[in-house]
Formats: C-alpha cells, sequence, structure tokens
C-alpha cells in the first residue's frame, strides 16, 4: 500500500544512544538538556531570532491567540486542515472566512479589507502546501487597522523567500512536526516570534502559566515538548536537507510525467522562493480530463494508492462552521472550486520513481 505520505525517521542506533543519557539522567520533562539544544539548532537552521517548542502544533496555535491576547473576530482560510480554525474556537473567537488565490492556494489580500469590522483582531493566514503568503499586502493591511498578523507556518519548516526565513513574517509563526510533515518529531510544534519578552510570556503559557514555584501569569496549559521527542529532533535536522533533495527530485519526476496531461494542473516552484516539497498537489479538470477528481480518487484507491483530497471539504463546508456567514460558498468561490479539483499525490523521500510511474500511468489511463 502506498500512502500520500511516509515520515522520515533517524538512525535508530543513534536515536538509542540519546536515549541511554536520557536514562541516565532521568531528566524527560520540563525543559531538559536536548530541549535547549533542540531549540538552538532550529534557531540558527531556520534562520529565526526566537522560537518555543510544543508537544504538537494545534496547543502552539491555541497558545499563540492567547499570548497575543487575540479575542473577536480573526479573518483566516476556509482551506486549511481544521485545526487552523479550531484554535480560534478553542479562545472563543469567530472565524471569518476569506476567499483563497488559484496561483498558490493561499488567502486572497484583495479580499480581506471587506471582511474587517470593529471585531477584527488579527488575521491569520496558512502557508498552504508551503507555498509563502503575499506577506507584503497583508502585513501593510495589518498596520493600517492595528491587527495582529499570525501565520499558519505548519507546511513551511525552512521555507524561505529571497534567501530569508518566512518564519520571520508577521507577530508570530506556528509550525507543526507531525509525523506527516517534511520535518517530523512524530508530534511536535513550534511558536517562532522576533519578540524575546513575547517568547517569555508563550513559554509560562505552555507551562501552565507558571513563571516559578509560586507565580502564575495566566491561563496557561501543559504543551511542553518532552526530552524525548526534542532528541529525536536533534538528529532529524541532521538529515533534513537531503530529506528535501530527495522530494525535490521526486516532484521533478512527477511534473515531467505529467506535463501536458489535458485537464491536470500542475504547479511549478515560486520565484525567489526555497521550498520544502511538503506536498505535491493537482487539480483535475473534469471537463476536459474527462473524469471527475473522485472518480480518479477511487481508482488508484482500488490500486493501493492511498491519495489524499487537502484539503476537501473546506474548513468552511464542515457542520461546525457552515452556519457562519462567510461560511457561503457565494463568498468563497475559488476555495470551492479547487477543493472540489484538488488532489495531494503520495510524496516522500523513499517514495520509489518506479511507483510514481505506476501512480501517473493509472492517472492517464
Amino acid at each position: 500500500m502506498i500512502y500520500v505520505t511516509q515520515p522520515s525517521l533517524p538512525n535508530l542506533e543513534e536515536y538509542t544512544k540519546l536515549l541511554e543519557q536520557i536514562w541516565e539522567s532521568k531528566h524527560i520533562a520540563n525543559i531538559g538538556t536536548f530541549h535547549k539544544q533542540f531549540e538552538k539548532k532550529l534557531k540558527k537552521y531556520l534562520k529565526i531570532e526566537n522560537i518555543s517548542l510544543f508537544t504538537n502544533g494545534t496547543l502552539a496555535l491555541i497558545v499563540a491567540l492567547q499570548a497575543l491576547r487575540i479575542t473577536g473576530e480573526v479573518i483566516t482560510t476556509p482551506y486549511s486542515f481544521v485545526a487552523t480554525t479550531h484554535a480560534l474556537h478553542w479562545n472563543g473567537i469567530k472565524p471569518v472566512f476569506c476567499d483563497i488565490n488559484k496561483h498558490d492556494f493561499n488567502i486572497n489580500p484583495n479580499n480581506i479589507e471587506s471582511l474587517i469590522t470593529p471585531k477584527t483582531t488579527a488575521i491569520m493566514p496558512v502557508h498552504v502546501y508551503g507555498n509563502p503568503c503575499d506577506n507584503k499586502k497583508i502585513q501593510k493591511i495589518a498596520d493600517i487597522y492595528g491587527l495582529k498578523v499570525i501565520y499558519d507556518a505548519a507546511h513551511a519548516f525552512a521555507v524561505e523567500k529571497k534567501n530569508k526565513s518566512i518564519l520571520n513574517w508577521g507577530d508570530l509563526s506556528i509550525l507543526s512536526f507531525h509525523a506527516t510533515k517534511t520535518f517530523n518529531t512524530v508530534e511536535g510544534g513550534a511558536i517562532v516570534t522576533k519578540n524575546i519578552k513575547l517568547k517569555k510570556r508563550i513559554d509560562y503559557l505552555k507551562n501552565f502559566g507558571f513563571v516559578d514555584e509560586t507565580t502564575i501569569i495566566g491561563h496557561g496549559i501543559n504543551a511542553k515538548m518532552n526530552e524525548l521527542i526534542a532528541a529525536y529532533g536533534l538528529l532529524q535536522i541532521k538529515n533534513i536537507n537531503n530529506e528535501i533533495k530527495k522530494r525535490k527530485q521526486k516532484v521533478k519526476l512527477y511534473r515531467t510525467l505529467l506535463n501536458n496531461v489535458k485537464g491536470i494542473t500542475i504547479y511549478k516552484d515560486l520565484k525567489k522562493t526555497k521550498h520544502n516539497y511538503s506536498y505535491f498537489p493537482i487539480l483535475i479538470d473534469k471537463n476536459s480530463f474527462g473524469k471527475t477528481r473522485d472518480e480518479v480518487y477511487e481508482v488508484l484507491k482500488k490500486n493501493n494508492i492511498f491519495v489524499r483530497r487537502y484539503f476537501h471539504p473546506l474548513i468552511s463546508q464542515f457542520s461546525t462552521y457552515s452556519g457562519l456567514a462567510s461560511a457561503k460558498k457565494t463568498n468563497l468561490l475559488v476555495a470551492t472550486k479547487l477543493a472540489e479539483q484538488i488532489l495531494c499525490l503520495p510524496l516522500y523521500s523513499d517514495l520509489e520513481n518506479v511507483t510514481i510511474e505506476f501512480i501517473v500511468n493509472l492517472i492517464k489511463k
């Protein structure tokens, strides 16, 4: 069976040696040696100023909103994994959905301003598939209206624009190190910020709000990354460049084999962008291809190729959010159309070329 993704794993012998050190120290949680080392390594590799590690990306999102004291309404995208909007709900914040671009799947900045109300406090875009959002336009709007910008950068580990990390954009950026990501620590996440004082507040909030043994600054939560995961992450950094290189080669083969197939849209790398090749999305136009996206999905499934329709349905179409005024399909025409056409094909470093050829031949047939 071929799944849409497969996690990269560190060398087991190397990991065992680090586990032996943990067993000897008996320090398995509460910001230990490996936790500190992992933060330091990530700061250097990602070209960022500050990072706070979390047990997963969803808790990082929830705490990020708490750290910036976001309330009221937040403008976001319906085209993402549902955790993006769930984080707003858990903070008692109303999501306001904005349509997206066809060329990068990201929130359309030209539609944001019309959605701003007196209750709007922030914009929360997503770098979908690791494609950088239009930060300049988004930040300009945020500055005019006094809004915070929180980027859901779950797909954007190591992504750069003009040789600079996009994780430095906005007020905060949130990463996910889930097993499905290009860089994984089994489970894990992080918040990136340029503000050292804000990092301290984030670190307090992820540890129940404790400043010291007797002082609590806020309604914190337990979202700390443990030592076993931090050690795992240290080993993963050693291999991440090779991981991205291999993924790039797989994407290049897909693009070559699918080039000029009528009815299928494939995407090139964005200009001046260093990608991490998180996903390989294609769009299937049933009118010119002759089959619907779902028909292709079922054929692949019958042949043990388990692709994913990331992101279908839209978050705005789930019953928990479909009643919102901004969730109407007429307001989300581009997102609705892309969600009906999208198919993410298998992509991971150990995916064999012969398997890619098999997948493409099934699609062509």
